[in-house]
């Protein structure tokens, strides 16, 4: 299809000439060193402003990516700065693990240890590894993997508890953030532990580690997919209750094919199969449910059927992957011009065609709301320059994707 070609053209622009010089340009502390921690919706950076692990280990993944997906030098020392920013600033010497937050300057400031962000610092690191061979930071990669399973891991029930204190003690409030459901276990923590352990077997093909990502992807077949509706649940209790009617239309087509990446790197068909399955019906139910007319992938439903119909930047980045790796596996038209309309509805109202980057989020009518960051805690290059890579793999393909190999 040509808008597909046409995708693929524009994505490497986008990564290449927008996303890469942004962060690279803006966001590196010139007095402090690393990556500073805001950036405000009217691109006005903090300094002074506290750092967030989740970010400084996407930037790492975000750069280490671009150094090997585009078999270039010019992204190295910006990696290379991410790495030294993560194991100097963020590493607890004396209780292991990544602390949340840090100052500008260094300095611990929130401590606990939520197991989302030590599986994106595995993630950051092990795509590091691929990139550099690293042998120090591969280490790393493989302790953090050993402590997850060591300390969060729920021997009776499965999967992984959210988030402990520094000392990998009960913790009161484990929560990632002020919005969510105060439970246990949760869709989002485990979804990201299968991405990082996916690419960490990557560069090291351990039987354990194998054997915890078929764990992984078990749970979603038999807890975290609704049976009846084939959706993602979101919360959960620890006999994997349901906790909420919460549906994420981004985080049901980004885990379709975070799940199929997964079970393709175990080498096992039948798995492939079953999980296949589950994906695709994922992917349909973004498409039919989740896409407003217009292209854009609506944010959530509530419980009572309310529509949250902002378009948040990171679901549009997924959508054009997940519905990309939809139509590889089905040939159906429906996909291929779902991604080509989530692109389309990217580049016209989701890049800041004046700023820079991509809008945290606009309105339905496409209005971007500038209270929201271009740097922060939460908002990163890693589903943005992600998807461009991604696009870039995936489109075009004279052969079916199945038979290619992934490059993260």
């Amino acid at each position: 299809m040509d808008a597909l070609a046409r995708l693929a053209s524009g994505a490497r622009a986008e990564l290449v000439d927008h996303i890469l010089p942004y962060w690279a340009d803006r966001t590196i502390d010139p007095v402090r060193g690393g990556f500073i921690g805001r950036i405000d919706g009217h691109d006005r950076p903090e300094p002074g402003a506290a750092r967030g692990a989740v970010l400084n280990a996407r930037i790492l993944w975000t750069f280490s990516a671009a150094c090997r997906t585009l078999q270039t030098d010019q992204w190295c020392d910006e990696a290379d700065e991410a790495y030294h920013a993560l194991r100097d600033r963020f590493r607890d010497p004396d209780h292991g693990g990544i602390y949340w937050m840090v100052s500008a300057s260094g300095e611990p400031t929130e401590t606990k240890k939520q197991v989302y962000a030590q599986a994106f610092a595995i993630y950051g690191l092990a795509e590091y590894v691929r990139h550099s061979k690293d042998a120090e930071a591969l280490a790393w990669a493989q302790d953090l993997y050993r402590l997850i399973e060591r300390r969060a891991v729920d021997p009776v029930r499965g999967g992984y508890l959210e988030a402990f204190s520094r000392e990998w003690g009960p913790l009161a409030d484990v929560r990632l953030s002020e919005k969510d459901t105060d439970a246990p276990k949760t869709m989002n923590t485990h979804l990201h532990v299968l991405e990082a352990y996916t690419t960490l077997y990557h560069v090291w093909p351990d039987a354990g580690l194998a054997a915890r990502i078929r764990a992984l992807l078990d749970l979603f077949l038999d807890r975290v997919i609704d049976p009846v509706t084939g959706h993602l649940g979101s919360f959960f209790g620890m006999d994997w209750t349901p906790a909420s009617g919460v549906v994420s239309y981004g985080h049901d087509i980004e885990a379709s094919w975070l799940m199929d990446e997964a079970a393709d790197v175990l080498g096992d068909d039948e798995l492939s199969t079953r999980v296949r399955t589950a994906s695709l019906r994922l992917a349909r139910l973004a498409c039919t449910e989740g896409l407003d007319e217009d292209g854009g992938l609506f944010n959530e439903r509530d419980a009572s059927g309310h529509l949250d119909a902002d378009k948040h930047w990171w679901p549009q980045a997924e959508a054009v992957v997940g519905f990309l790796n939809a139509y590889a596996h089905t040939d159906d038209p429906a996909f291929a011009r779902a991604a080509a309309q989530a692109w389309a509805f990217i580049q016209q109202h989701i890049i800041d065609r004046e700023g820079g980057e991509w809008f945290f989020r606009v309105s339905r009518d496409g209005t971007p709301y500038r209270e929201e960051d271009k740097v922060g805690p939460w908002k990163c290059p890693y589903h943005n320059a992600r998807a461009c890579m991604e696009i870039m793999h995936r489109v075009p393909t004279p052969e079916p994707l199945a038979a290619r190999a992934h490059p993260a």
